[in-house]
């Protein structure tokens, strides 16, 4: 009878270690293994080149790596990566790395498709299968890291989670990542230059600041009246703002951390200076920064770019405010990686 194998990834060091020591070996062992895992991101057992060939068979025996693949890897003109990242389950999720002069960013998934259903992401239209594990989410970083190395001769710098899916409705496997990825075990980076991205769960972002996380938090905005918002993010009529707000100033008081809101402007949806107005009002709740982001246009034209004039008074307004604001202009758009495009088109 074919017993279906474990993935290792899914045990902790000391989980190993215990296993080594069933098996009557040295529980050292067991750390070896971990670090082939995690630090050198080890795909096979036969990578583990330090192990008898005895060791590696017994492994191979009993557990399975469940590494991800790059099954396709697009560069666009302006030197924007995208990866086609194919799951154990052969289901298919992308991440992009973004490289600027001083730095560069990995933007990853977390889920395959979305749990949400906002009308402008081509994502949302994929509906969610279900949610990345921690070490699936950990590969595509570090996928991500050796490109990096590879096209621009320097690692990866900062990691956003606004790839696929709303990470929030992911939250155990995207802390378990998180851990992964800042442990000195792991890649060593500093969880300050991550930053999650989500729609506003205030539940999970009030859960966030009671766990004490280290991470920067960014919430997708686009408007702050209700029935704009809920026009355009259905979720929002279970959410509402007057929730998120009351979350978000939660996160303020617990983490000292200033929040950033993303925000697209559209023709005829959010352009009027009553939307800027609003918007004014919730920046003032805690203190925000604002990034305006460049739409992307998913095929069906029900959603089009603001005039230049609409995304200048925002930018004037906030500004006279004391609101700091970017205007951000989109990378990766020629191969479909820019902010909103994600859904396997491929």
């Amino acid at each position: 009878m074919d017993i279906k194998k474990k993935d290792i990834r899914a045990l902790t060091k000391e989980q190993l270690r215990e296993f080594f020591e069933k098996e009557g070996d040295k529980a050292f062992r067991g750390n070896q293994v971990y670090e082939w895992l995690w630090s050198k991101g080890a795909h096979t057992f036969e990578d583990m080149t330090n192990l008898s060939k005895e060791t590696r068979q017994m492994l191979e025996d009993n557990f399975v790596i469940n590494h991800i693949k790059v099954d396709v890897m697009q560069r666009s003109s302006d030197g924007t990566v995208k990866n086609a990242v194919r799951l154990h389950d052969d289901l298919i999720v992308e991440s992009v790395l973004i490289p600027t002069k001083t730095r560069t960013t990995a933007c990853v998934s977390s889920q395959v498709g979305c749990s949400l259903d906002c009308k402008f992401c081509a994502t949302s239209r994929l509906k969610r299968m279900r949610n990345l594990n921690p070490d699936e989410i950990y590969d595509q970083v570090v996928a991500i890291d050796r490109e990096s190395r590879l096209y621009f001769d320097r690692p990866l710098s900062n990691i956003v989670f606004m790839g696929m899916g709303e990470p929030l409705m992911n939250y155990n496997n995207v802390l378990k990542a998180i851990e992964k990825i800042t442990s000195p075990e792991g890649l060593a980076m500093s969880p300050k230059r991550i930053v999650v991205s989500t729609s506003g769960v205030p539940k999970m972002i009030k859960k966030m600041a009671d766990d004490n996380v280290k991470f920067k938090l960014a919430v997708s905005l686009h408007s702050a009246i209700d029935e704009v918002r809920t026009s355009i993010m259905p979720f929002n009529a279970t959410f509402p703002l007057a929730d998120l707000r009351e979350a978000l100033v939660y996160w303020y008081q617990k983490t000292k951390n200033r929040i950033t809101y993303e925000y697209v402007v559209w023709e005829g949806i959010n352009d009027k200076r009553k939307d800027v107005d609003a918007l004014v009002q919730f920046c003032k709740f805690a203190p925000s920064k604002v990034n305006i982001i460049e739409y992307n246009p998913i095929d069906d034209g029900e959603f089009q770019q603001a005039k230049s004039e609409a995304i200048d008074m925002y930018k004037n307004v906030l500004e006279d405010n004391n609101i700091t604001v970017t205007v951000r202009r989109s990378r990766g758009k020629d191969i479909d990686a820019a902010c909103g495009q994600l859904a396997n088109k491929e």
